[in-house]
């Protein structure tokens, strides 16, 4: 029988957003393995795991999470992640991943499951998604992300702030991830594009520190690296003025 892997978006912080498909995923599993930083402390999605599944069965893998700049650092992490998975999965007939937010949007289980392929034949890769931050976001400011036929975008200011700046030129509701060590660049560039009056920014969802604020406050300070952004369009049709 072949082995499973199960990526499980748990969402962005709050235990009370991982969907009852997630949590069945995750208790069904043999084990649960928990991405974690080299220096160790415990992350959202492992914080997540522990409201549903015992702390025995929980795996913490390290991976080279905020690692861009040195690639081969990168690769290696990456390796020994996927050849410390890829034995469990030879012992254990199932293994869940779980990963902040959605498994397909922007997660590090892509990068495993490519490498899971290659070191296990005949493996069975599924995903469960999960709640995104933006919606999360949304949520919790009010918000809206999209009306009629309004396009949405995402960006991860990552990929640098004239992406983002060319997102915010363009029609509809720009969503902005990753985006706190450049936050004085953000708020630059909302201005700009006269984006910064209506949009939001949020860290730490469904968290203690939890913080959401309108953009305008953006004061230049760096942010907590996940934070997200919401720049919606100017909507000035009344109701259904976007339809």
């Amino acid at each position: 029988m072949s082995s499973r892997l199960v990526g499980v978006g748990v969402g962005p912080g709050d235990p009370e957003l991982v969907t009852v498909k997630g949590v069945n995923a995750l208790r069904a599993a043999d084990v649960v393995v928990v991405p974690v930083m080299d220096t160790g402390e415990r992350g959202r999605a492992e914080a997540t795991v522990l409201h549903y599944v015992p702390a025995e069965k929980v795996v913490r893998v390290v991976f080279a999470l905020n690692e861009r700049t040195d690639r081969a650092r990168r690769e290696a992490a990456w390796d020994a992640a996927g050849e410390t998975v890829a034995e469990l999965l030879r012992r254990h007939g199932s293994v869940a991943f779980a990963t902040i937010g959605d498994p397909n949007v922007y997660s590090t289980f892509t990068y495993l499951a490519q490498t899971i392929t290659e070191l296990v034949p005949g493996v069975v890769v599924e995903t469960v998604p999960g709640i995104t931050a933006m919606q999360d976001l949304a949520a919790r400011s009010g918000a809206v992300l999209t009306e009629g036929t309004e396009p949405l975008t995402l960006v991860p200011v990552t990929a640098g702030s004239a992406v983002l700046k060319e997102a915010l030129a363009g029609p509809g509701t720009v969503v902005a991830y990753k985006f706190g060590r450049q936050a004085a660049e953000v708020a630059e560039v909302l201005r700009e594009t006269g984006r910064i009056g209506d949009a939001v920014w949020g860290s730490a969802l469904g968290l203690p520190e939890e913080s959401v604020r309108p953009a305008a406050e953006l004061d230049g300070e760096p942010l907590p690296y996940l934070s997200t952004l919401i720049a919606p369009p100017r909507r000035d049709g009344g109701r259904g003025g976007k339809l």
